[in-house]
């Protein structure tokens, strides 16, 4: 594929006033609200268009594989810290923007759009413009290449993606202590204010998971102070693939993200503390209403995972941020074309 062929489905598009429904794997098809229109794959427009490892700096087309990325970056001991799933190596790198989701490591070392430096977009008027750009430091102003992470495809075409990496640590150890959930969140904020190189902590219900990265040397006086048993690496891959039995329920899954330093929450269901307890997952057949409402009292919000049980599965917005996403799907997309409602009935 050439980049003339997504630029040629826009333009007949913005013509004959149909909506877009963009893709790459489909692998987060199940998040948001179902969005009509003519399918445009971005999948054939993939490969690596420069990296240099000495400048930590990696540019790719928007329907390269992340798992292919991520092999590129490991060659040359580097990755991507906010560890973004790959979905069993279908999910692309626009996908993987778009939607924003992280993985384990995401509280100690960013989200996706931290590591967002650049992108070009195909907007909602036929142009391909370019955001950002390939250095670590860009100038003060309107950053839309961050705003674009977690816009599901609502506000243009992805086509290309500058994205900043890091080092691979020199030393992990994967961590499991048996303690309860309501005493792993205790400890974990007491570890909090403490120099420990933590960068996974997650209570599955039975113990807690605790995963060390950085110099041999710290990781190893940390485990020692830690007073843990070693546990399987494996653990942290399939948390961020969904791939944990507590997964499988075929009740609704819950993401609830909640300011740190929140007591354990009693709710009906099984729950999965990760992040250090600031998200958790939760399934349950809890009624939405009740339960966005106790999580919005904490200063956090709720997301249905699951499809088909509500309308809107993402937290609704207040007047005043729904407000400012509509001037802005206005501003870039004003034929409304690019993923119509995915986000919201709004937008």
């Amino acid at each position: 594929m050439s980049l003339d062929t997504l630029l040629d489905g826009v333009h007949q598009a913005i013509a004959s006033k149909t909506p877009l429904r963009l893709h790459g794997g489909d692998t987060k098809a199940f998040l948001g609200r179902p969005t009509a229109g003519t399918p445009l794959d971005t999948r054939a427009w993939r490969g690596i268009v420069s990296y240099d490892p000495t400048e930590l700096v990696v540019t790719v087309r928007a329907g390269t594989p992340v798992s292919e990325l991520l092999a590129t970056l490991d060659e040359a001991g580097q990755a991507l810290p906010c560890e973004p799933p790959d979905f069993n190596g279908r999910a692309t790198v626009g996908g993987m923007v778009a939607a924003g989701l992280a993985g384990p490591r995401r509280p100690w070392s960013g989200a996706v759009r931290d590591f967002v430096l650049g992108t070009r977009v195909i907007t909602g008027l036929g142009q391909h413009l370019r955001f950002g750009g390939e250095v670590m430091k860009n100038v003060a102003g309107y950053d839309l290449s961050r705003l674009l992470a977690g816009s599901f495809g609502s506000l243009g075409l992805i086509t290309d993606v500058s994205l900043k990496v890091l080092p691979k640590p020199r030393c992990s150890a994967s961590l499991v202590l048996d303690i309860g959930p309501a005493d792993a969140l205790q400890r974990l904020t007491e570890w909090g204010q403490q120099a420990l190189p933590i960068s996974g902590a997650c209570h599955d219900g039975q113990v807690l998971h605790l995963r060390l990265e950085g110099g041999e040397a710290n990781v190893a006086a940390a485990s020692d102070r830690l007073g843990c048993r070693s546990a399987d690496a494996g653990f942290w891959r399939d948390l961020r693939e969904h791939r944990l039995p507590f997964f499988a329920d075929p009740r609704p899954l819950w993401r609830l993200s909640l300011p740190f330093n929140v007591d354990l929450l009693d709710l009906p269901g099984e729950q999965l503390l990760d992040w250090g307890g600031a998200q958790r997952w939760l399934k349950s057949d809890v009624e939405a209403d009740h339960l966005r409402a106790r999580v919005s009292a904490l200063g956090g919000h709720a997301t249905c995972f699951t499809p088909g049980v509500l309308d809107c599965p993402f937290q609704p917005l207040a007047p005043a941020l729904l407000r400012y996403q509509r001037q802005l799907k206005a501003r870039l997309d004003p034929h409304g074309l690019f993923n119509p409602g995915r986000l919201y009935p709004e937008l």
